[in-house]
């Protein structure tokens, strides 16, 4: 059997911090940009080429339920990801080994689990979430095709994760371009050549994805290191399914938590009518620039934060959450300006309804300018999460963002009905979590279980 050769020289356990940090940090920030372009583009070429019915349906219920199914898989994940960048860090081959290839599995079943559970309640969820009937129809048909797509995704993710876990940042780019560019094209062709609407994006973004899962088995069959995967040995080892579950679990929980107060949020929105539908799915696109920056830091200090704790450097760990907020503060404050700045030009990208723009450029003026108050909870939850300290960070987060929001949802906005009370339950949240953090992460015991388990 082979294993592949020796590793060669750590940079991520050795090199400066700063460095580290931005050469992983960009292709994981670009690989994120062109999936939201990837999203973008669906709801650019649905909104101006089918109309405003089409948005709302692709962009709004939709996804969220989309996002709800995938995000407790990508979290899941995650657990493979940091069971594999410590084992990597720490140079077990064999550990690494059988965890790429139990992490395959995980994702080929997960895969068959979501796609079986999207096919048969998709219509029901859409119903219960009060989809409005002029887009309930295009939308159970896009949520459809997308879940008969949706084990390539998974694939996908897991093995980009897998990458990423051993410091390669850049394959996953590559793949992410590549697709992209497939489903502009296949996009143009289904809509606006064939005139097949929200059932061309659907299939655009089916076969888009299958590509990038070919991409990324290639590149880990063909890899010359312990993270090498072999088709015939893709199988779950219990011990190694149970840590990547007992790190995974909770940051899956986490971010179903996150999806499930976000379809509340969701509900409220769709209460108001497929203006503001429609206002709040350009909206998101324009809000996933902020989204895509903040995952890019978070991948990256999970990734160092587990590498360096393998190898045993707890300051190595220390200092680059410094230098990370530092960079995401930086990033938070620049973004608000240039969001706000830009905001009328944005959502004459998606829509050249007035009412629609007008809405959105109400949501934005409530939700853009307190970007800052997320950073600690993306910086510190993925550092302690990156050195096994899984439960806490999904505690802190499920109170202090979900519950709250879904409080304010309830509770408040029925008292003020309107679309600026609805937006306010970001900032408010957020500034709450991030201050939970804070006094977590200072207090310090999250670096004491973890060495206890290491």
């Amino acid at each position: 059997m082979k294993t592949g050769s020796h590793q060669v020289s750590n940079q991520i356990t050795e090199g400066v911090i700063w460095k580290q940090l931005l050469i992983f940090f960009f292709p994981i920030l670009f690989g994120t940009f062109f999936q939201q372009l990837y999203n973008t583009t669906d709801a650019v070429i649905v909104g101006k080429f089918v109309g405003k019915e089409a948005l709302a349906a692709v962009g709004g219920p939709a996804a969220t339920l989309i996002n709800l199914l995938i995000g407790f898989f990508t979290g899941l994940s995650s657990g493979a990801t940091v069971i594999i960048s410590q084992y990597y860090g720490a140079k077990k081959q064999e550990d690494v080994r059988k965890t790429v290839h139990t992490a395959i599995a995980l994702s080929i079943a997960g895969g068959i689990m979501i796609m079986v559970l999207g096919m048969l309640f998709s219509g029901a969820a859409l119903q219960a979430m009060h989809t409005p009937d002029d887009i309930l129809s295009l939308s159970i048909v896009y949520m459809r095709i997308y879940f008969i797509g949706v084990i390539p995704s998974l694939i996908y993710n897991m093995g980009s994760g897998i990458l990423r876990a051993v410091g390669d940042s850049r394959h996953p780019l590559y793949f992410l371009i590549l697709s992209c560019i497939a489903n502009i094209i296949l996009d143009i062709l289904f809509v606006t050549v064939l005139k097949m609407g929200v059932t061309g994006v659907a299939v655009a973004t089916a076969l888009s994805q299958v590509i990038s899962a070919v991409m990324v088995a290639v590149v880990l069959m063909k890899a010359e290191d312990s993270y090498r995967m072999y088709i015939n040995e893709i199988r779950f080892t219990p011990v190694l399914l149970h840590n990547i579950i007992r790190i995974g679990l909770p940051a899956g929980i986490q971010s179903t938590m996150y999806s499930l107060s976000n379809l509340i949020i969701q509900s409220s929105i769709n209460s108001f009518g497929t203006d503001t539908i429609a206002a709040w799915t350009a909206y998101g696109k324009v809000d996933g620039i902020f989204w895509m920056i903040m995952a890019a830091y978070g991948v990256a200090i999970t990734t160092f934060a587990g590498q360096n704790f393998g190898a045993g450097k707890y300051d190595r760990i220390r200092k680059s959450v410094r230098i990370c907020l530092g960079m995401a503060a930086f990033t938070s404050f620049l973004l608000s300006v240039i969001v706000l700045s830009g905001g009328h030009i944005f959502f004459r990208m998606f829509t050249d309804d007035p009412e629609v723009v007008a809405i959105g450029l109400g949501m934005m003026r409530v939700i853009s300018p307190s970007y800052v108050t997320y950073i600690c909870i993306e910086i510190l939850g993925g550092t302690t999460r990156g050195c096994g300290d899984a439960l806490p960070p999904m505690l802190i987060t499920c109170v202090g963002v979900c519950v709250l929001r879904v409080i304010w949802i309830l509770v408040i906005v029925p008292m003020r009905p309107e679309i600026s009370t609805v937006a306010f339950s970001y900032p408010l949240t957020w500034t709450v979590t991030s201050v939970l953090f804070i006094v977590y992460f200072l207090r310090g015991k999250w670096m004491k279980r973890c060495r206890g388990m290491g």
